[in-house]
């Protein structure tokens, strides 16, 4: 049984407040394994987010108390996640967006521990991707954001740079854990798992060709009009590959013009829930991305061993090491040899699975994550010593 901890100085358990914006897919799953780890602690938690986020990843369910707060910085907004955070020891935010309402939010807010101002541990999980007059709006809010935390946690070490650069008087490197597939997950039983690559093949169409996986938001940043280009490459080949991607977003309309105009074999699958399963289906996963710290789908692809392509961008080297083929990002043709070279050479296929779960192996589990997190919070709330 796991004792309710009263920190390293015995006062009262620590109480934290967990914001997210909008919630994306990385940042909401690191969210709610975080709040899971702490609660079994003995840390009180509060997610502040947005009713779908928690429809979708169940903060309850971890033990944590939630709080509905519109992701607005609006003052109605910023007053309810104020609210939320009167009488927290300190506050801890995901994203950018997230940290910019929080630094509002604690302006002025004295906490319990000796009346001292509220510490602000961010998160940050990517940056944004913003072109044109927009991007010096960014770049404030980014120096604003980085220079009002005690801490920025940086999910890479390009983001880590990046805080230091915006002024940050902390930042540190840390690795954002996936949670692991819960037992009966798609890879429990071999003869399960054959039995739903069969199956999910079939549905799509692959039973007899290749399938390439590709799983992301439909948005610019994701380099999806960068592999339709790469795609032109394989339209020849008989059996004639099939590329999956599962995602929405703003392009959905306009990739689909590109696919049915240009007639590639592609398929926009739209939102999924269902990734394990189309993994255990796909034959390659491709990762065309402008820019990624720490790609769930790429943490995903090694971990159950199917054979990634990616582009060299962010932190992606530094997550996949030699696990992976990469290429320069905008580089369509280097894209389509990566993937024909793969398709054509099992052997390799092999070697890039096999290392794939070498390199996940190393990776740091649920609990590492937890207990750094956890380092930081007690160092941050620790009582000031008499002079």
């Amino acid at each position: 049984m796991i004792s309710t901890p009263t920190s390293a100085h015995g006062l009262s358990p620590l109480r934290t407040v967990q914001v997210l914006g909008h919630g994306s897919a990385g940042s909401a799953a690191h969210v709610r394994s975080l709040a899971e780890g702490l609660v079994a602690r003995g840390v009180r938690v509060t997610v502040c987010a947005t009713q779908e986020t928690e429809d979708a990843y169940d903060f309850t369910g971890s033990g944590a108390r939630f709080v509905y707060v519109p992701p607005r910085t609006d003052p109605a907004s910023v007053a309810a996640l104020r609210s939320a955070c009167w009488d927290a020891d300190l506050v801890h935010a995901h994203g950018l967006r997230a940290g910019l309402r929080a630094s509002m939010a604690l302006r002025g807010l004295r906490g319990p521990r000796g009346g001292r101002r509220v510490p602000l541990v961010i998160t940050w999980h990517t940056k944004a991707h913003i072109e044109g007059a927009r991007a010096g709006l960014v770049h404030l809010m980014e120096r604003r954001v980085a220079r009002a935390a005690a801490v920025v946690l940086g999910a890479c070490s390009d983001l880590v740079d990046r805080a230091r650069e915006r002024g940050a008087r902390d930042a540190r490197l840390a690795p954002v854990a996936i949670p692991r597939p819960r037992p009966g997950g798609a890879a429990a039983e071999p003869e399960s798992h054959d039995r739903m690559r069969r199956k999910e093949r079939a549905e799509l169409g692959a039973v007899d060709r290749p399938l390439l996986l590709v799983v992301g938001r439909l948005d610019p940043s994701q380099g999806h009009d960068l592999l339709l280009d790469a795609a032109h490459a394989w339209c020849a080949l008989d059996p004639q590959p099939l590329v999956a991607i599962a995602g929405e977003g703003e392009q959905r309309a306009a990739l689909q013009r590109r696919i049915d105009a240009e007639q590639l074999p592609v398929q926009l699958l739209g939102r999924r829930d269902d990734v394990p399963e189309l993994l255990s289906a796909a034959d390659l996963v491709v990762l065309p991305s402008r820019w990624e710290a720490r790609s769930l789908i790429a943490q995903e692809a090694l971990r159950a061993g199917v054979p990634l392509v990616a582009t060299d961008t962010g932190g992606t080297r530094e997550l996949v090491g030699p696990a992976a083929e990469l290429v320069r990002y905008g580089d369509a043709a280097a894209l389509a040899r990566a993937v024909l070279a793969l398709l054509a050479d099992p052997v390799r296929r092999d070697a890039l699975a096999a290392a794939g779960r070498a390199q996940a192996a190393g990776w740091p589990s649920e609990n590492d994550t937890v207990t750094q997190v956890l380092s930081v919070y007690d160092e941050l709330t620790q009582p000031a010593q008499p002079a």
